[in-house]
């Protein structure tokens, strides 16, 4: 499954459709991949400035409403270009939920997707 052969997928990562989107998602860098790092880092922040200064952890928590921000606009983004790409590559052809796949995708950390990334960050997908 690693790999990305097509034999040992599960049938909700089948088809090419599926693997188009996941070379879209794995090209480009997504806010998703680091709110994971993001809310940790910002969150040890506030615990840590809050003691010292009240003004300072709401910044930290302001920060953190930033990053979700962030997140929520480059997951529109994508969910608008996925449809732009899908729709020129495979027509009205699409299995239902193709662009949520990709969206959710790209919300994961990039070392833990399954199947695995098969192209680098700026690779143009086949």
């Amino acid at each position: 499954m690693e790999t990305g052969d097509e034999r040992y997928l599960p049938a909700r990562d089948k088809g090419p459709a599926r693997r188009y989107t996941r070379d879209l998602v794995d090209a480009r860098r997504n806010v998703g991949e680091y709110l994971l790092f993001a809310a940790l880092g910002l969150v040890v922040l506030q615990f840590a400035l809050q003691s010292v200064n009240t003004l300072w952890g709401l910044y930290s928590t302001l920060a953190l409403w930033f990053v979700v921000l962030a997140v929520v606009v480059d997951s529109f983004l994508l969910n608008r270009h996925l449809k732009k790409r899908l729709s020129a590559r495979f027509g009205d052809d699409l299995p239902a939920g193709t662009v949520r796949y990709g969206v959710l995708r790209a919300l994961q950390i990039r070392r833990s997707r399954l199947p695995k990334p098969q192209v680098r960050h700026g690779e143009q997908p086949r």
